[in-house]
């Protein structure tokens, strides 16, 4: 029997990595995170050690690296792998296709062979909500259909599922909970970590609150004339860590099934929010008025998309629980603890 508490989160210095190893930590789990920090700075490993008073077992590797991922196979007994290591900007990715397919691909390849060759049987893989391509309703649940991926991005998270669905056929000793989340948001509440985006932001919310302390001179809302309620686009917004708090329930229930299984999973609110109620309950909520304009739209993205979310609350006993005030207002708290910082 192993007794190990031991979990790989590859990309644990990452956004949602690194509030999840928070959520690891707090319900007595031992993390590992292998992360090379290309998207990311040490500072948000101090800011876990600050939350937890714990310091994260670290590794500096590059997880597409076979024999330094091996090495920590063999260092540590895993019960199991959280595996968030990913590029994750829809732009980029159609300016950097090759950048994605390799980096994408190979790390989750070299995950899943080596969880195969040292026994560990409980995978929980980062997808997303851009493997149902542009839906043919708003709201998706776990069995609408996949869609063309509408960037190089979606079309590695819908590979990726492809690669695990296929292994796990194979008759590998393999459970495989795939989370297909939708958009996230906010920050710890303490404002030790939060979204950090090296250069430019590519998402909203650090958009918002770049702009909101003058980093940024203005944001730009990527077209206004969609068919949705505002003319923006509609999503889901999850606060991080309701998100984090599902990967920890992912974790428990793949932990009590048996035999090999390939399952995925939505997390969303179940609520489509425009990108315009975003920009205002962010001014509502902090007091402050935003510069923004309309701008065109961006290649890859849908018009609008939510989440069905009911198959979380039936199988994992989970349920997004803060608000999308709660939301805001902790990104901000952050934004400004960053800004103090340096």
């Amino acid at each position: 029997m192993n007794n190990s508490k031991h979990i790989l989160v590859t990309g644990g210095a990452g956004y949602i990595g690194s509030h999840t190893v928070v959520e690891l930590i707090n319900q007595g789990y031992v993390p590992v995170i292998a992360d090379d920090f290309r998207n990311s700075e040490e500072r948000i490993i101090s800011g876990i050690e600050k939350i937890t008073e714990v310091s994260p077992q670290t590794h500096r590797i590059d997880v597409t690296d076979l024999g330094a991922l091996e090495y920590l196979f063999q260092k540590y007994s895993f019960i199991g792998v959280i595996h968030f290591a990913a590029y994750k900007a829809v732009g980029e990715s159609v300016a950097s296709p090759i950048k994605y397919y390799e980096n994408n691909l190979l790390s989750l390849i070299n995950c899943i062979k080596l969880c195969e060759k040292y026994g560990v049987k409980n995978v929980v893989f980062s997808s997303s909500c851009t493997v149902y391509g542009e839906p043919d309703q708003a709201v998706v649940d776990e069995q609408s259909a996949l869609k063309p991926a509408n960037s190089p991005y979606g079309a590695t998270k819908q590979m990726s599922e492809l690669i695990l669905q296929d292994v796990v056929r194979s008759k590998a000793d393999l459970k495989v909970l795939s989370l297909r989340y939708f958009n996230p948001i906010g920050a710890h509440p303490s404002g030790e970590i939060g979204e950090l985006p090296i250069g430019a932001p590519s998402n909203l919310v650090p958009y918002i609150t770049q702009t909101a302390i003058g980093k940024l001179a203005e944001l730009t809302v990527f077209g206004d004339d969609y068919d949705t309620e505002d003319g923006s686009c509609v999503r889901d917004f999850i606060h991080v860590m309701d998100l984090a708090n599902a990967h920890l329930k992912g974790l428990e229930w793949l932990s009590n099934q048996e035999g090999q299984l390939f399952d995925v999973v939505n997390l969303g609110t179940g609520k489509g929010t425009s990108v315009l109620e975003i920009i205002h309950t962010f001014e509502k909520v902090n007091d402050i008025s935003l510069n923004w304009k309309f701008g065109k739209r961006r290649d890859g993205d849908v018009s609008q998309i939510y989440a069905d979310a009911s198959k979380a609350k039936q199988q994992l006993n989970w349920v997004a629980q803060k608000s999308l005030e709660d939301s805001m207002r902790d990104a901000w708290i952050w934004e400004q603890k960053l800004a103090n910082a340096k």
